[in-house]
C-alpha cells in the first residue's frame, strides 16, 4: 500500500509499533535463563525434541505430569525449527505477551472507543508485571494469553448490532482459547472464566448473555482440542490421572503442600508493583467503570472487566500455593478499564500525576542505591549488586528523563495524549533496561558459565556417561550442558517421576559413592558443601569446573 495512503499521524504510530516490536524481540537472547521455571521448561521442550515423545513429558529423563504440553510443544517447534538456545527458549512467551498488547489495543478499540484500544495499550506495554514476565520462559504469560483471547472474544462477540454467523466465529474462538489456556496450566483455564461470568450475570443481572455463548457447538470444539491430549497421556501412563488432577490440581490449591506461602493480601503487593505507573489513577479508573451503563442488549463489557479482575485476584489470593505470575491474566482486564479512564484525565490532572511521579523515581533512586551497595553473600558478591545498580540507576534515569519531558510537552500546550505516550515509553525502558540488568545474577544463576567445559569434558567420553547430580536438582544446568542428569538422594521435584522408575535414581549418597567406585567414566554436580565432606573421604575425582553454586567432578 503507497505510503500517501497513510496520515502522517497513521505512519508515526506504524513507525512507533516497529520500534516497540524490535526492542520487544531483540531482548531475548541478551539474558541467560534462570532457575527455575525458565531452565525446567527449556529441559523438559529439548527432551521432548530429542526422545521425539510428544505425550509424555519428561524432565531430567522422569516423567514430569505438573502442568500440560502445551507451550512445551511450541517450544520444542521452536527449537527444531531455530536451534536450541536462550532467545528460542523464550520466544513463544515474548509472542504471547506481545500480542496480547494487541489484543487488549484492538479489543478496546472495537469494544470501547478508539482513544480507550490506544490507552490501554500503552497501559499494558509500560506495566512491569506484563513487560517483564512477558520476556520469561514460565507457563503464565501463554496462560494469560490465552485467557485474555477468551475474555476478549466474548467482549468482542457481545456487542450490539453483530451479525449471528461474526457472533458465532467470536465464541468459537473463546471456547478454542479456554481450551488452549487448559492445555497450557490446567482446569484454571475453564474454571476462573466459568466463574467470573457467573458472577458477572449476578452482579449485572445479565442472564441472556448465556443464550448467545452456543454452549453446544462451543463446548465441542473445548473438547476436541482438550480431550485428545488427556486420554492419550492416561492410556500410556495409568498414574497420570490422580497426579496430575488431585495432586497438582487440588491439594496444590487447597493445601501447603508446595511450600509456597503467603498472606491473603500478597497479592495486593504483587498488582501495586506490577502496575505501578498507573497506581494513582487505578481507583479512579475502577469507580468509572461500575458507572458504565450496560448496552443496548444488556451487556456490559467494563463489569464484565472489573469481575474477571476481582474473580482472579481473589481466587489465588484464598489459595495455599503463590507465585507472583499467577494473577497474570488480571493485567489485560486492568488495561482495558484504566484505559478507558485515561483519556478522561484532565491536562492538571496528568501534571499532578507526572510531578508525583518524578518524586517517586528520585526518591527511588536513592533508596536502590542505599538498599543494594553493601549487600551480598557467598553465593552473590557484593560486586554483582553494585553492578546491578548501574542497570537500575540508568532504568529508573530512563524513566525520569522522558517523564520530565511528558510533563514539558504539557507546558507546550501539546495534548495530554502526547504526553501519556512518551510517559508510558519511558515505562517500557524503565521494564526494559531494569528487566536486562538481572543479568548480572542470571548469569551466575544459570550455571551457563560452566557449561563449555563440562561439554568439553564429556566430548572424551561415551554418549552414554552418566552425570549424577548428588543432593541438588540443578534447573539450568542440563539445558546449558545437553545432557539430563541421574538424581541421587534428593529427588526434590521430580520424586513422583523417581518413585515411578527406581531405577533411574540412587537413593543415598553412599549408595551413589559405591557406584562412583565401579569401574567407568562418570561426571557429577554436587553443592560446594556436599563437595568439602566427600573430598576427604578418599573418593578419586578431579574438579573440572566450579562456582559459588556448584561444583562439577569426574573421575581420575
Amino acid at each position: 500500500m503507497p505510503a500517501c495512503l497513510f496520515t502522517p499521524s497513521q505512519k508515526s504510530f506504524i513507525q512507533l509499533m516497529l520500534i516497540f516490536a524490535l526492542i520487544w524481540f531483540l531482548q531475548l537472547n541478551y539474558r541467560h535463563l534462570i532457575p527455575s521455571d525458565e531452565g525446567r521448561y527449556a529441559e523438559i521442550a529439548r527432551e521432548m525434541l530429542v526422545t521425539g515423545d510428544w505425550i509424555t513429558p519428561r524432565y531430567n529423563g522422569y516423567k514430569y505430569f505438573e502442568k500440560p504440553p502445551l507451550q512445551i510443544w511450541f517450544n520444542a517447534l521452536t527449537f527444531s525449527f531455530f536451534g536450541v538456545g536462550d532467545w528460542q527458549a523464550r520466544l513463544y512467551t515474548a509472542l504471547c505477551g506481545f500480542s496480547g498488547i494487541l489484543l487488549v489495543g484492538y479489543t478496546g478499540l472495537r469494544v470501547l472507543n478508539p482513544s480507550a484500544g490506544l490507552m490501554a495499550t500503552l497501559v499494558l506495554a509500560s506495566s512491569p508485571y506484563w513487560n517483564l514476565i512477558g520476556h520469561l520462559n514460565v507457563l503464565d504469560t501463554g496462560l494469560a494469553f490465552w485467557m485474555e483471547l477468551a475474555l476478549c472474544s466474548l467482549l468482542l462477540a457481545q456487542r450490539v448490532y453483530v451479525p449471528n454467523c461474526t457472533r458465532r466465529s467470536w465464541m468459537w474462538l473463546c471456547w478454542a482459547s479456554m481450551a488452549l489456556a487448559v492445555l497450557s496450566k490446567g482446569l484454571v483455564g475453564l474454571i476462573l472464566p466459568s466463574i467470573s461470568l457467573v458472577i458477572y450475570s449476578i452482579v449485572a443481572c445479565d442472564w441472556a448473555v448465556w443464550r448467545r455463548l452456543h454452549l453446544f457447538s462451543g463446548t465441542l470444539i473445548f473438547s476436541g482440542i482438550v480431550l485428545p491430549w488427556f486420554i492419550l497421556v492416561q492410556l500410556n501412563n495409568p498414574e497420570f490421572f490422580h497426579y496430575f488432577f488431585i495432586v497438582q490440581q487440588y491439594e496444590r490449591y487447597l493445601t501447603p503442600a508446595q511450600n509456597r506461602p503467603g498472606a491473603f493480601y500478597y497479592f495486593a503487593g504483587v498488582l501495586l508493583i506490577g502496575f505501578l505507573p498507573w497506581v494513582s489513577i487505578t481507583a479512579q479508573s475502577i469507580c468509572q467503570g461500575w458507572r458504565i451503563l450496560p448496552q443496548k442488549n444488556g451487556f456490559a463489557p467494563v463489569t464484565l472487566l472489573l469481575v474477571w479482575s476481582a474473580v482472579i485476584f481473589l481466587f489465588f489470593s484464598a489459595s495455599h500455593s503463590k507465585l507472583a505470575s499467577y494473577t497474570l491474566p488480571v493485567a489485560p482486564a486492568l488495561a482495558l478499564v484504566i484505559g478507558l479512564y485515561l483519556p478522561k484525565v484532565t491536562c492538571e490532572q496528568w501534571k499532578r500525576h507526572l510531578l508525583g511521579y518524578m518524586v517517586f523515581l528520585a526518591i527511588a533512586s536513592v533508596i536502590t542505591y542505599l538498599v543494594l551497595i553493601n549487600r551480598g553473600d557467598v553465593k552473590t558478591p557484593n560486586a554483582l549488586y553494585r553492578e546491578f545498580i548501574v542497570w537500575v540507576e540508568l532504568a529508573i534515569s530512563a524513566s525520569f528523563a522522558l517523564t520530565l519531558f511528558a510533563f514539558w510537552l504539557l507546558r507546550k500546550r501539546a495534548t495530554t495524549s502526547a504526553s501519556i505516550i512518551v510517559f508510558s515509553i519511558g515505562w517500557f525502558l524503565f521494564c526494559t533496561i531494569g528487566g536486562n540488568g538481572h543479568e548480572v545474577f542470571g548469569r551466575q544463576s544459570s550455571g551457563a558459565l560452566l557449561a563449555p567445559a563440562i561439554q568439553m569434558e564429556l566430548a572424551k567420553l561415551p554418549l552414554d556417561t552418566p552425570f549424577y547430580s548428588v543432593d541438588m536438582l540443578d534447573h539450568t544446568l542440563p539445558f546449558y550442558v545437553r545432557h539430563m542428569t541421574i538424581m541421587v538422594h534428593h529427588t526434590d521435584e521430580l520424586w513422583f517421576g523417581a518413585m515411578l522408575e527406581q531405577t533411574k535414581w540412587i537413593p543415598t549418597i553412599d549408595q551413589w559413592c559405591a557406584q562412583w567406585r565401579k569401574p567407568g567414566a562418570a561426571l557429577a554436580l554436587l553443592p560446594p558443601a556436599l563437595y568439602r565432606q566427600i573430598a576427604t573421604s578418599g573418593i578419586p575425582m578431579k574438579v573440572i569446573a566450579r562456582d559459588a553454586r556448584r561444583v562439577i567432578i569426574t573421575k581420575l
